[in-house]
Formats: structure tokens, C-alpha cells, sequence
């Protein structure tokens, strides 16, 4: 029996580093034959296939291919593409099976695979499933054909006949040397704005930085970028095009959970009183606001398989992350797009008459920290909050606990949650002053200082 690293098999995706005890052209290959099996259990024939541009993503693509076709897998490959191509290549061929190659915002020296079953719908608890087949090598066999395809034309055409750009808008477009390199550039350009290119040369070593727009130093690069070049805002977005970042045109970064707060009030207008589901990471001026402009602000657990989840029992219209994932529902397919949320974002945008800071002073605001991370062991993270969990509940805490601890104290609260992603603590303050957010803070440092396998360093997320 074989026996793989069961840590890969993260809450809604699979994600390792690229090496012999972890990722490799061996485990990948029976993954794919497990994934395949799963499919042709349930009577799913067709599969979409696609890659990122990492370093070791076009082996691993071609042995999926390979390793999902000795299943009896039909698959229909789409190449360098972004994730939220694939989850479009699903509807447009119509295929409820789809496997990608990507290990998304993660550093480089990281990769990973997201399986699909249906539309908009990624594999959570099934994963676990995979593993046990994969281990056991108990596989379908068949042969299955195989056809490539491209798409990134169609998908273009598709995204900007949603849209509508009311006024020429200069936007500083920050790649990060990623996937999005091959897509966001011809996109933006294709809708009408003036695109200054920052970093959409592709290279699968990420030479600047991590290609995510939830860690300051892209959002700041972005934002330094945009002062320079005068422009109206700016654009990041992640390693596979599934998470948006935005600066205002003074460089400084907006949040999600902030310009979440214009794309919920664009879609109350146009669907009064709709359901917004969010994270547990958001400020809490998102629900006050989603609120205040007649919609149904719920909060959920972080994670795009979870959110999407949720938002399809609810029926909501929009979601949204603090990590910058946000999925439509009208017009749209429900799956996140960075590309998708941020022609929209400049739809609204574009129908206003002040510079996008103005826009933003208006709207409700508290004092809060970016995400953090503090590395803790795969192995112990989720036994260290359910910990602080408890601990805070038998204090008399008020605790929302759908999500690790949303603690409610002085003016505002406290996160942690076990990253989903990566051996660390994910951890975010928000309060109404300066004060209280540094008293919250030094209340999650103490309740910390007692699990010597936390580190106390912690970096941006």
C-alpha cells in the first residue's frame, strides 16, 4: 500500500511542495487515477484539465491527462489557464468532472491540484476519499480520449459582455509574474481602460514577491505604481486569478472586506434585499453596511469551497472574502473570479464622478490589521484553536466559533483559525481606536505565549 503525505489534503484542496516526499510526477499520477475512479463512480465521463505556469505544472498536467484517461475519463485539456478558466471551460463543454494544476497564492516550490464535481463546486470532504484510494491504488480502468482546447478568446468575450465601462479609467495592472500574466493584460485592454503593465512578464520563480494581493508588499508595489503613473487606481491579482487586490489612486490598498462594501451596494441595487455571505475575517463594517442598503449580511466560514457552499444554500446573489476571492451570482456563475470582480469593480467605478478615495471616505470604517500568519505545525494548529476556543468561551467571551474564534472585546474583536493553506495560525484585529486594537492584539499574543509551537514572529498573509 502506498502511503502519501495526508497534510496535501488540506480543507478544499490539495497542495504540497514540489518534492519526492510530497508532490512529485508519482503522487500526482495516482491522485488523478483516484480522482478519475471517484468520477467514473458517480457517472461523470468528462473532465476539463488546465495548468498553471509553475515550474513543475506542465508534467503534472500532462501525467493527469494521462493518469484520468486509464480511467475511462474523457478529458478536454485547456492548457496554461487560470482557475476560474477551468471552472468556465466546465460550463461551456459542459463537463461536471475538472482538475486544475495550481497551488494558487502559495509561495514558489509549491504546487497542488483542485478536483471538481459539478459546476462551481470543488471537492471538500471527499478529499479524504481521494486519499484512501489513491493509497490503496484501487482504480477504474478504462481508456479514455483526449482533446485540447482553446479557450482564452471565448472566456474574454464571455466576461466583458457583462459589463460596461462607462468612462475611460487608467489602471495599473499588477500580475506578479503569474498565470494572470497570459490573461489580465489582453482583458483589460480588450474593455477599454489605459493598462500600465507591472510584472505581467511570466516567470514561475515569482522573482518580486509572493503573487498575492492579501500581502502588503504586492498591494504596496501596486500602490506605488499607481502614484507614478497618475493612474485611477490599481489592479492585483493572484498567482491562478481567483483572489483581487485594489489600491485607490494615492496608492494606499483598500481591502477586500472595504471595496466589498461598493459591490454589495452595486448588486442591492439592482436585487433589493438580496443575501451577501462573507468570512469570518471581515470588518465589521461590511455587514453594518450590507445591512444598511437593505440586504441580509451572513457570515461563514473562510474558504472558497465553503463560501460557495453556502452561498448556494442561502441563494445569495454575492460573496466575498477578505482574502480577496468574490463570487457572483447574477449575471455570473458563481464561482470567483479576480478577473470577473474586478471588471465589475470598474464598472461601478466608472459610473461615478469622484476619485475612487473620496468614494471610499464615505463608507463606514474601523481601525483593523491586515491577516497574519504564525507559522504552527499542520499537525497541531487545529488542536491549538480548539484550545483558544474554549478557553475564551469559559471566560465569558462573546465567541462566534463557525470558523475557529471571532472574540468580541473593548470596541471591536479578535480572529484566529487554523490556515487552510498552510502550516500557520491565521490571526486579524479590528477595533474602533488605535488603543483598543493594540490591547486586543496583546490579549491573543498572551493566549498564544503558552503553545511554544507558535511562532511569535507573525508575517503578513
Amino acid at each position: 500500500m502506498v502511503k502519501l503525505n495526508q497534510y496535501m489534503f488540506r480543507e478544499y484542496d490539495i497542495r504540497g511542495q514540489e518534492n519526492e516526499n510530497e508532490l512529485n510526477v508519482k503522487s500526482v499520477t495516482l491522485i488523478a487515477k483516484s480522482y478519475g475512479t471517484f468520477l467514473k463512480k458517480r457517472g461523470v465521463n468528462t473532465a476539463i484539465v488546465g495548468h498553471d505556469n509553475r515550474t513543475t505544472s506542465e508534467e503534472f498536467y500532462k501525467v493527469s491527462i494521462e493518469a484520468l484517461t486509464s480511467t475511462g475519463i474523457n478529458v478536454i485539456g485547456i492548457g496554461t489557464c487560470l482557475t476560474p478558466m477551468m471552472y468556465w471551460a466546465q460550463y461551456h463543454f459542459k463537463s461536471e468532472g475538472g482538475l486544475m494544476i495550481t497551488a494558487s497564492h502559495n509561495p514558489a516550490g509549491w504546487n497542488g491540484l483542485k478536483l471538481a464535481y459539478g459546476y462551481s463546486y470543488t471537492l471538500v470532504e471527499e478529499l479524504q476519499d481521494i486519499l484512501k484510494v489513491a493509497e490503496a491504488e484501487e482504480f477504474t480502468i478504462g481508456q479514455g480520449e483526449f482533446r485540447e482546447e482553446k479557450i482564452l478568446d471565448l472566456y474574454i468575450d464571455d466576461l466583458l459582455s457583462r459589463v460596461k465601462l462607462h468612462k475611460k479609467l487608467k489602471i495599473v495592472l499588477n500580475t506578479a509574474n503569474a498565470t494572470s500574466s497570459f490573461v489580465s493584460p489582453k482583458l483589460f485592454k480588450k474593455f477599454g481602460c489605459e493598462v500600465v503593465e507591472h510584472n505581467t512578464n511570466p516567470d514561475p520563480t515569482y522573482p518580486n514577491y509572493v503573487p498575492n494581493p492579501a500581502n502588503i508588499e504586492m498591494m504596496e508595489d501596486t500602490g506605488r505604481q499607481v502614484v507614478k503613473n497618475a493612474a485611477d487606481l490599481g489592479v492585483a491579482i493572484d498567482a491562478d486569478g481567483d483572489r483581487l487586490g485594489v489600491t485607490d489612486e494615492k496608492g494606499q490598498t483598500i481591502w477586500p472586506d472595504r471595496w466589498l462594501i461598493l459591490l454589495a451596494r452595486q448588486v442591492l441595487e439592482k436585487s433589493p434585499g438580496a443575501k451577501i455571505i462573507f468570512d469570518v475575517k471581515v470588518s465589521e463594517a461590511l455587514p453594518e453596511d450590507i445591512a444598511a442598503h437593505g440586504g441580509v449580511p451572513i457570515m461563514w466560514k473562510t474558504g472558497h469551497s465553503h463560501i460557495k457552499k453556502k452561498m448556494h444554500e442561502e441563494k445569495a446573489s454575492l460573496a466575498g472574502e477578505q482574502s480577496g476571492h468574490v463570487f457572483f451570482v447574477d449575471d455570473f456563475y458563481g464561482f470567483d473570479d479576480a478577473n470577473f470582480a474586478a471588471l465589475k469593480f470598474l464598472e461601478y467605478i466608472s459610473k461615478q464622478t469622484e476619485p475612487l478615495s473620496k468614494i471610499m471616505d464615505k463608507t463606514p470604517y474601523y481601525v483593523s490589521t491586515p491577516a497574519y500568519h504564525a507559522h504552527a505545525g499542520d499537525d497541531v494548529k487545529y488542536g491549538i484553536v480548539d484550545k483558544l476556543v474554549n478557553e475564551f468561551k469559559s471566560e465569558g467571551y462573546k465567541v462566534v466559533d463557525i470558523n475557529g474564534a471571532r472574540v468580541y472585546l473593548k470596541s471591536g474583536w479578535g480572529l484566529v483559525r487554523a490556515s487552510s493553506n498552510l502550516p500557520a495560525l491565521v490571526l486579524r484585529f479590528e477595533a474602533k481606536n488605535e488603543q483598543d486594537l493594540k490591547e486586543i492584539e496583546k490579549v491573543f499574543r498572551d493566549k498564544l505565549a503558552q503553545f511554544p509551537e507558535v511562532a511569535t514572529e507573525w508575517e503578513s498573509a
